[in-house]
């Protein structure tokens, strides 16, 4: 009976195999991760019309006392300073 109610509700399949409506830790909201993680913003990119992808900024522990008590232009503008920038995509899982 699953391959039967696989192939009528298929969406069912896609919600299980990538669990992306489950959010981890519980109870924790990612939008704020300065709540979380040492020197961390949240900044939203939009890509094209209409498609706006959410990023966390974290600045290296080296620039973590420089990084204190700043607000959100400052982390805009360390992104283009002479530091390297490191990119991880996490994958499918729906959350950063």
């Amino acid at each position: 009976s699953v391959p039967f109610l696989i192939r009528l509700f298929p969406d069912v399949l896609t919600k299980f195999v990538f669990l992306n409506f489950l959010s981890f830790p519980f109870f924790v909201d990612l939008r704020r991760p300065e709540l979380l993680l040492n020197n961390t913003i949240s900044l939203y990119l939009t890509t094209e019309p209409g498609i706006t992808v959410g990023i966390w900024h974290t600045v290296p522990g080296s620039r973590a006392a420089e990084a204190q008590g700043k607000d959100q232009p400052w982390y805009e503008e360390a992104l283009g300073d002479a530091h390297p920038v490191i990119i991880y995509l996490h994958g499918n899982g729906g959350t950063r």
